[in-house]
């Protein structure tokens, strides 16, 4: 367990209070630099040529006729650069351009750079390539089969599909089946979505001395500096990523991408600056966003309304590469062990490859879908037991400082005064089951991770580190490779320091940004960065405080250890009377050593089994959520229009309560569209596997008028390892409003969807079913054989 050092009888400084974030004037003004603002002498324009065809052998590429047009300087194809990379060391399976087929429509097959943009897309257009077409996956279910060309042939045992599978199970699983008093199972589809971040992928490289230097919108410099570091078989140290403003990620800029690799590579060919930005279109073919799968579950009760039995399978479908693939399938049944007491747990995950863009991590990686099936199915056993589903999910809460069965360590727990404040709040037990026809209320909760425990690269290097430097004007300088991408890590880290010494906010200058000065963080996912990099930056700043301490100590000759740092002062506790001013201290402790320096680092304890897979899900602690949404449906049409939300997140400390606001609000959006209207959709008449709606004018996102008043509550557990008492709120809010929204569904018109989005034909089909009195779900069970990957 990490050390405390804050006094919990003492005031907090600048931590807890609402605080704009540092770069906000920036952005506002327009004076903020993003990667397309940035312009070089000579620098040529990037563009890729992409494959028309789903799945395909490449027999021959003909450049010379987009060689010969006016402008075109470089040509790069897949066999100039064939070494594998991607995020996760254990399934490498991308190349920076297409080598021998393509995997998908949309993949790219070579990277031209031109002098100007119309040059490049006509080189593209001249390229002659001749293609030998082979069978397209598109059906996640026959993917499982053995195929005569899978996707990735070099990666398949039996000749399937199956990217990677996972068995667990926990507990007396048969027995709690046997003695349930109430079970209920269901099947759950979901397609495939898109995180719809404002500012497209764009990436500029400069090859120069030997020397590459990367310019890109980017949430993990450190995984994409060691994939460039492998792909173009140059050593690191002469390789600098550089990550300018990011405007949006949620996941989806969360790997190291082939643009990088392919714009990097044009650098090197033709000496000169190349910049590769992406069309719309271009952002969608790239997506890694959330998987499409399917989720059947059985839920079971005992006789005293416990919980005794989760039963999960999921088969997800990754498109043509891994990216955090094999997370995914871990966590879309491992963090399903939360926010409640579970006893027996069986899960089953399957997650195969197909002839479609690569999905990989999204704004509640893993669990959003298997959370909302588990939600849903929660409110059904409620009816079944005819308990209330606040009550019930009140009786089965994990306790604090507590274990799931699956080993995951509880620490701090604020899921009951979550679904109190909601409750009260939302007038639940008031308008529960009591709403006139058509108007309805729902409750969903979360659990969600504070970062992985386990770093993806099996090394002893910390998962975040802070450098900090303070010079003779005072100032503190934090260096960090946390990548600010809007959430707020700078101003976070800013807060951590300046809380420790006692300082305001305009003291401190936020350095995150390049992998020459920036010491090792593992990047902005998995809801890490508050947790880890906040925890990183308090234990540099109390390095420093230290050294202020024995300045204060040789000026006044107290003891280094009665001082405390507050209000620009080294302030003696026993004498409060005796304050040396922090600049004074500073000018001390600096005389004859130069600038103060210190490092702060986080590495989380042991934890976890012994078992398989035992890593996957574990974290220093985890966050949970009780979200109730109120809708209004009209029977006539199906339309669903949500008329307000109560939302309570258990941050555990909030840093920054505008920030935290700003990310549940945030999560909430996003996922009402998910819910409601959101899906990657696919032509499979005309060629199968192009994606139909790569625009955000036929992928449907909420609008503001479609965004119903928001409740926000703050419910603070205070982490006993978390910085200052902190934990995660960028992701976890997003889950609990899929299953809120259901529910309240049923309440207002007594249809169980469970089939997203659920847009007005698929509410009035289900009304219609229910009326013809059909089943309104075929219930199919997923099955599998025994994996046999690793």
């Amino acid at each position: 367990m990490a050390e405390s050092h804050h006094d919990p009888t003492k005031p907090f400084n600048i931590v807890g209070k609402p605080t704009p974030l540092l770069d906000s004037r920036s952005k506002v003004t327009g004076e903020a630099i993003y990667a397309d603002d940035l312009s070089f002498p000579n620098m040529l324009v990037g563009k890729l040529l992409r494959s028309p065809k789903p799945h395909a052998r490449i027999k021959s590429i003909d450049l010379s006729a987009a060689l010969a047009l006016p402008g075109v300087v470089a040509i790069v194809v897949g066999s100039e650069a064939p070494t594998k990379f991607g995020v996760l060391p254990i399934s490498r399976d991308e190349t920076a351009l297409a080598v021998e087929k393509v995997k998908y429509v949309g993949d790219i097959v070579a990277g031209v750079a031109a002098e100007t943009e119309l040059q490049a897309v006509a080189a593209c257009h001249a390229i002659r390539i001749e293609w030998e077409d082979l069978p397209s996956h598109q059906r996640m279910e026959k993917c499982l089969e053995p195929h005569g060309e899978p996707v990735h042939p070099d990666r398949s045992k039996d000749g399937s599909n199956l990217h990677k599978g996972v068995d667990q199970e926990f507990g007396d699983v048969e027995a709690a089946l046997a003695d349930a008093a109430f079970q209920v199972s269901g099947a759950f589809e979901f397609p495939g979505i898109n995180h719809g971040f404002t500012e497209p992928h764009c990436a500029i490289a400069k090859y120069d001395g030997g020397r590459l230097t990367l310019w890109t919108a980017q949430q993990v410099p450190h995984y994409l500096h060691r994939s460039l570091a492998n792909v173009m078989e140059m050593p690191m140290h002469r390789i600098t990523v550089i990550r300018p403003m990011v405007g949006g990620g949620f996941g989806g800029k969360s790997d190291p991408f082939p643009h990088e690799m392919v714009a990097a590579l044009l650098a090197r060919k033709t000496g000169r600056p190349v910049k590769i930005l992406f069309d719309r279109e271009e952002v969608f073919l790239t997506n890694h966003g959330r998987h499409p799968g399917k989720n059947t579950m059985t839920l079971a009760l005992d006789a005293d309304l416990n919980i005794s039995l989760l039963d999960s399978r999921a088969l997800i479908e990754g498109g043509a590469w891994a990216s955090f693939g094999v997370v995914t399938t871990y966590y879309n049944g491992v963090l399903s062990m939360g926010p409640y007491k579970i006893p027996s747990f069986r899960y089953s995950g399957r997650r195969v490859y197909s002839n479609k863009p690569p999905h990989g991590a999204m704004r509640g990686h893993g669990s959003v879908n298997a959370r909302m099936a588990l939600e849903c199915l929660l409110d059904e056993l409620a009816e079944q037991a005819g308990v209330d589903p606040c009550d019930l999910r009140l009786k089965n809460a994990l306790e604090p400082h507590s274990f799931t069965v699956n080993d995951l360590r509880v620490t701090s727990m604020g899921l009951p005064e979550c679904i109190a404040r909601v409750r009260a709040a939302s007038g639940w037990d008031q308008k529960f089951r009591k709403l006139p026809y058509g108007r309805g209320i729902g409750i969903g909760c979360g659990m969600y991770i504070s970062g992985s425990a386990k770093p993806i690269h099996r090394t002893r290097m910390p998962q975040s580190t802070v450098h900090l430097k303070i010079d003779m004007d005072g100032g503190i300088t934090i260096h960090s490779l946390a990548a600010e991408i809007g959430q707020g890590s700078d101003t976070m880290l800013a807060q951590c320091v300046a809380e420790v010494l006692g300082l305001g906010l305009e003291w401190m200058r936020v350095y995150s940004r390049s992998t020459d000065t920036a010491p090792i963080d593992l990047g902005s996912y998995s809801s890490r960065v508050t947790f880890m990099a906040g925890n990183a930056a308090r234990k540099a700043a109390i390095d420093i405080k230290r050294q202020l301490q024995a300045a204060a100590s040789r000026i006044t000759g107290y003891e280094a250890e009665v001082f405390e740092c507050e209000d620009e002062h080294l302030v003696c506790q026993v004498r409060p009377e005796v304050r040396v001013p922090y600049l004074q201290a500073v000018d001390e402790a600096i005389a004859y050593t130069g600038a103060l320096i210190a490092r702060g680092q986080y590495e989380t304890p042991p934890m976890g089994g012994t078992f398989k897979g035992a890593a996957a899900g574990t974290a220093p602690s985890y966050s949970y959520q009780a979200f109730i949404a109120e809708v209004e449906v009209d029977p006539e049409t199906g339309f669903v229009r949500l008329e307000h939300i109560w939302a309570a997140h258990d941050v555990g400390r909030a840093l920054n309560p505008l920030a935290v606001e700003g990310q549940i609000i945030g999560s909430i959006h996003m996922g009402l569209g998910q819910v409601l209207s959101e899906a990657m959709r696919y032509n499979h008449k005309v060629t199968d596997g192009n994606l139909l709606n790569g625009n955000l004018l036929d992928y449907k996102i909420p609008g503001p008028l479609e965004m119903p008043p928001v409740d926000v509550f703050i419910v603070e557990s205070n982490d006993p390892e978390g910085p200052f008492g902190a934990k995660e709120c960028g992701e976890g809010a997003l889950a609990p409003i899929l299953p809120a929204v259901v529910n309240a569904i049923y309440d207002a018109v007594g249809v169980r969807i469970r089939t997203l989005p659920v847009t007005p034909d698929v509410v009035l089909e289900a009304i219609q079913r229910k009326e013809a009195n059909k089943p309104a779900h075929a219930f199919t069970p997923l099955s599998f054989a025994p994996a046999n990957v690793g």
